[in-house]
């Protein structure tokens, strides 16, 4: 089980995969929209004091709920994927689950040594996305090795990397390694990739954030697919 703070979330939980509601728990000076679906979700209201000890953050916004969690079976087929090794802040893991939903992609596969994706923190950074596309923790090497056997284009995100600039984007699949903040992702893993890239930097910063590396390399990589969007 988990707890999900906020109203954002917990609407997203209600209408999105409501059959994850165990309970809600409300401040006495919340009022619960009537139009939620939580017909069959046990709902408690409990004081300002006892609320305020069950946050989890600095503002409570006055609803959380008891959610179970859930390991969705994934099977590795033609489509995009982020595969996230060795990521330990909560918050760019939950900002990387967001930047994959929001590209539209297949899953999000979480390697060993990442933080947890149902951390609070996650959650909150990740703001509803992960109802939206599967989130699995498994070990990578079993998926590239997977991905390889589909045929589907491998890329690592890597400072020695080619300019991407230089590198053909624009695939209908592909898979995305990205790294822990401070070592990026294993050499090991890496060499298991088709290709590695890195993002030019003018500026004097030896790296970028994670989060914000993997969005522009998901934007760079699903250009051709936004443009017709547009």
């Amino acid at each position: 089980m988990y707890l999900l703070e906020g109203p954002h979330l917990v609407q997203e939980a209600a209408f999105s995969a409501r059959h994850l509601l165990s309970a809600v728990l409300i401040d006495e000076a919340f009022r619960l929209p009537e139009d939620w679906p939580l017909d069959d979700v046990e709902v408690y209201q409990v004081t300002h004091k006892i609320f305020t000890e069950l946050s989890q953050t600095e503002t409570p916004q006055g609803i959380i709920a008891v959610c179970r969690m859930v390991q969705p079976a994934v099977t590795v087929h033609q489509g995009r994927y982020l595969l996230i090794d060795g990521v330990q802040d909560p918050g760019n893991l939950g900002t990387l689950i967001r930047t994959a939903d929001a590209f539209g992609l297949d899953a999000v596969f979480l390697g060993e040594g990442c933080v947890d994706g149902y951390n609070g923190k996650t959650l909150r950074s990740a703001q509803g996305s992960h109802f939206h596309l599967p989130v699995v923790h498994r070990n990578l090497f079993t998926v590239v090795a997977a991905m390889k056997q589909q045929g589907i284009p491998i890329y690592g995100s890597s400072l020695q990397g080619q300019n991407m600039k230089k590198t053909d984007g624009d695939k209908n699949d592909y898979a995305l390694i990205v790294g822990n903040e401070g070592n990026g992702a294993q050499p090991e893993l890496l060499a298991e990739t088709d290709i590695q890239i890195r993002i030019p930097m003018a500026g004097r910063a030896e790296s970028m954030n994670v989060a914000v590396a993997a969005g522009i390399l998901l934007y760079w990589l699903s250009a051709d697919e936004l443009a017709h969007q547009a």
